[in-house]
């Protein structure tokens, strides 16, 4: 395996399902201002915010483009209701794993802070003879980062409704059609200093995730909320990384469970000294 090749990949899929963690609960006090109407568009995002987080889960099609190649689309489940997990078929060529994996889906696994990916067997290494591949999280965001995106709900779609809350303006755009579903369109921007904690994973540019978007001095979020008060599409921009989340489904979703240890190998630390020669 062509670690620094493999490291710079496993980041864009990776931060992918995790991106959307937003502030969070713990980022700094700040007050949204909205060009009209602040108090009704943060009620109606309050209240998508409390319903997303009583389901707990979803099922979700998500789409990851850094500008330049493929984007990276993955289709699972996410679940926050009893801590941050989530398990995806995403598009192995996209994501260029083939090195990894001969079938055209490759399943990613988010459990307890670390990603798990169903790879074939390798000859020698880590991986000899394991049908699973362990980066932790600390390899992405760097391990202050990584603190910063840890916790119960983690990088939840609750997560991130809650980080609207520190936004530097909000907007009501209107309404819209998604999916065939009518929903309105708000927009938020958070600038770093939003970010609290958070910077350390997305502001940072001496991590692997921060040296491949060239760091992010905001996050842009675009959320439509449906009828129900929920989340029909979200839309995240961090540096040159854009992220699409459908949401198909909320709830009755099945426990994501990391995979054997005996079948598992960790390339963690591989994966970050592949990374720090970036």
């Amino acid at each position: 395996m062509k670690l620094k090749y493999a490291a710079a990949w496993t980041a864009v899929t990776a931060v992918a399902l995790i991106t959307t963690a937003g502030c969070g609960t713990h980022a700094a006090e700040g007050t949204a201002k909205a060009v009209d109407g602040t108090d009704a568009i943060m009620a109606a995002l309050g209240r998508a915010t409390d319903r997303t987080e009583q389901l707990g889960s979803a099922e979700v099609r998500m789409t990851t483009s850094m500008g330049t190649g493929t984007p990276v689309t993955m289709d699972g489940t996410y679940s926050w209701g009893d801590g941050f997990a989530f398990d995806v078929l995403m598009d192995t060529a996209a994501a260029q794993m083939q090195q990894m994996q001969d079938d055209p889906k490759m399943r990613m696994l988010f459990v307890d802070g670390a990603y798990y990916y169903d790879v074939d067997p390798q000859a020698s290494g880590p991986l000899e003879g394991k049908e699973w591949m362990k980066i932790d999280g600390s390899a992405i965001f760097g391990r202050q980062g990584a603190q910063a995106l840890s916790g119960s709900s983690g990088g939840s779609p609750s997560a991130s409704m809650k980080g609207l809350k520190y936004a530097d303006d909000v907007e009501d755009l209107g309404s819209e059609t998604v999916n065939g579903k009518a929903a309105t369109h708000y927009r938020a921007v958070v600038d770093q200093k939003g970010m609290g904690k958070y910077k350390e994973a997305y502001g940072n540019e001496d991590n692997l995730f921060g040296s491949l978007t060239g760091g992010a001095t905001s996050i842009t979020m675009d959320v439509w909320v449906g009828d129900k008060d929920l989340p029909v599409r979200m839309i995240q921009k961090i540096g040159a990384m854009k992220v699409t989340m459908d949401f198909e489904k909320f709830g009755e979703t099945a426990e994501v469970k990391a995979p054997p240890a005996a079948q598992t190998g960790d390339v963690t630390e591989a994966i970050e000294e592949a990374g720090a020669a970036l």
